[in-house]
Parts: C-alpha cells; sequence; structure tokens
C-alpha cells in the first residue's frame, strides 16, 4: 500500500501545477493522521495531502463552494474540488458567496468616510449586491491585537466591539461569534470595521443559528 501510495504521489507532483499563493479551499476538519495540513488552514490549487488508514479531512472551496469530506488516500488541491485517488469523496454544494469569502480589495482600501456613504446607499438602494453570509454567527478572520467593530446599517441594533486578543481567536487569526455566542440579524446589512478599514456586508434572510458549514459564513478581513 505505501508503494502504491508513494506511486499515487510522484503522478501527482507530475501533474500538479506550481503552487499558487491565492488560497483555493479551506480546511474544515481533520480526523486522524493527516500530513501537512491542520485544522483552519488554507490550501493553494497544487497541495497534496496524504491520509493514513481511517483518516479524513473535510475540504471547503472557496470559489466554487463546494464542500468534500474524504476519507484515506492522497488529495490534489484543485481550484474547484480535488481529485482523490485511493479514498473515498463526498461532495455537496453549500450555500456560500464568493464575494463574502474574498472580499474585494475595492472594499477593503476605501477610505472610512467613503464606504460608509456607499453602505448607508447600499442598504436603502439594493442589499442584495453586498457581499451575504448564510449563518448568524460569522467567522471573521482579522489580525489578532485588532479591534473589530460591526454596526448595523438598515436598522437598529446595539455596536458590537471585540478587542481580538489571542486567547479568543482559532488558530490566531479566526474570531467565531458561534463560539463566543453572539450572532447578527437574518436579514440585516452590517458594516465591519478594523481600524481604518472598512467592509460591507449582510446577513442572508433565511440564515439560522443552528450549526452552518464554514465556508457559508467566512468574511476574510484580512
Amino acid at each position: 500500500m505505501r508503494s502504491l501510495i508513494g506511486a499515487v504521489v510522484g503522478a501527482f507532483c507530475t501533474a500538479a501545477p506550481a503552487l499558487a499563493e491565492t488560497p483555493a479551499a479551506i480546511v474544515e476538519d481533520v480526523q486522524g493522521k493527516v500530513d501537512g495540513v491542520e485544522f483552519m488552514d488554507y490550501v493553494a490549487a497544487g497541495k497534496i495531502i496524504k491520509l493514513g488508514p481511517k483518516a479524513s479531512i473535510t475540504l471547503s472551496y472557496l470559489k466554487s463552494c463546494l464542500r468534500e469530506t474524504i476519507s484515506e488516500g492522497v488529495v490534489l488541491v484543485g481550484a474547484e474540488q480535488s481529485t482523490v485517488q485511493l479514498g473515498d469523496v463526498q461532495r455537496a454544494k453549500v450555500p456560500c458567496d464568493t464575494k463574502a469569502a474574498q472580499l474585494s480589495e475595492r472594499e477593503a482600501n476605501q477610505s472610512a468616510a467613503t464606504t460608509f456613504r456607499t453602505m448607508r446607499s447600499d442598504a436603502k438602494a439594493a442589499p442584495s449586491k453586498l457581499p451575504t453570509i448564510y449563518g448568524t454567527a460569522p467567522l471573521i478572520q482579522a489580525k489578532s491585537g485588532s479591534t473589530l467593530v460591526i454596526e448595523r446599517t438598515d436598522g437598529k441594533e446595539p455596536t458590537i466591539s471585540v478587542p481580538l486578543k489571542n486567547d479568543i481567536m482559532i488558530r490566531g487569526k479566526f474570531y467565531d461569534f458561534a463560539k463566543a455566542g453572539k450572532s447578527l440579524t437574518p436579514g440585516g446589512s452590517y458594516l465591519a470595521s478594523l481600524g481604518t478599514k472598512r467592509y460591507t456586508f449582510q446577513v442572508d434572510a433565511g440564515a439560522t443559528a443552528s450549526p452552518t458549514p464554514i465556508i457559508g459564513r467566512l468574511l476574510r478581513l484580512e
């Protein structure tokens, strides 16, 4: 079996393109012996992952919104889905918005005043165009040590302000509203602030507080 796995890895290495810097997927779960990745790691297209006996991994693709649970074998990460040899893969399309998982540089780099005016206008005119998350408890990627502020822009709601200290961050870079017992309102439009940066997003009207896949509630702010 080891020689067969080695042959598969060798074939993947020959066929795989050079590793890209842009993340293709995020690791939602790891069970058993999995070489080279951990929970909440980003992986790029071309990454090869070896799973030991009875091991499994769950990958969620940022571009295609595919969520894969892979058991054993060898995995070649693609741009939108994995290629799996000597193992089993189960795929499901989950509600997600690629604009939320990868907020545009335009939104990230706008000045505070400009973004706030844009957000007010968008909230009244066309909130459906805002990046959307599909759970009421977002998972926010942000720099540890900064302060996260979230304000409702289309209605009255208490402002949420969270100092992002290391002891409340997952892997030092993710703040999970679900773990903190916090939530937003279904259908609401919001402005998230990190220092001088501003980001706009909305919560889907059908979002619930029940556990949802990470990819559907991920907001990458850093």
